[in-house]
């Protein structure tokens, strides 16, 4: 998504129909909202900010960050979901996030994908559509 299609993709994320996706440039999950915010704000939409975040927090449910490192492999960095709005904010908890624990003789980075220790928001309704997840996914890895 890069301009004045956002407006689309939100309303066709907003109909009911479980399962859309999208890419977005962004530093972070946040940076990703905010990038959202100002691509309706470029289409010309008259909308108010409180408006546009409940759009966005309606539409999106998680957020899935990959990033280059810095020795030149991409990874997967973070999952974020969106649980809704608090006041006028957009409220995020990061469940997943890529650890890092060291370099290689060769300089590349070596790490693992961990969980935060949050549970997510939306266990029950993952139970709904039949993944049973197991509490201990959401357990931070503690390497031995």
């Amino acid at each position: 998504t890069r301009g004045e299609e956002v407006i689309d993709m939100l309303q066709a994320m907003n109909t009911g129909h479980d399962g859309s996706m999208t890419t977005i440039h962004a530093n972070s999950a946040r940076d990703g909202v905010s990038r959202l915010e100002n691509m309706i704000a470029m289409a010309g939409i008259e909308m108010p900010l409180k408006a546009m975040r409940s759009q966005i927090s309606s539409a999106v449910n998680v957020i899935v960050q990959a990033s280059r490192l810095q020795d030149g492999s991409r990874r997967m960095t973070s999952i974020t979901e969106i649980t809704g709005m608090e006041g006028d904010v957009i409220s995020m908890q990061e469940l997943f996030k890529f650890q890092r624990t060291g370099l290689t003789p060769e300089n590349k980075i070596i790490g693992h994908f961990t969980a935060t220790g949050v549970r997510s928001h939306f266990s029950e309704r993952f139970r709904m559509w039949g993944y049973d997840l197991p509490a201990s996914i959401f357990e931070p890895f503690r390497g031995d």
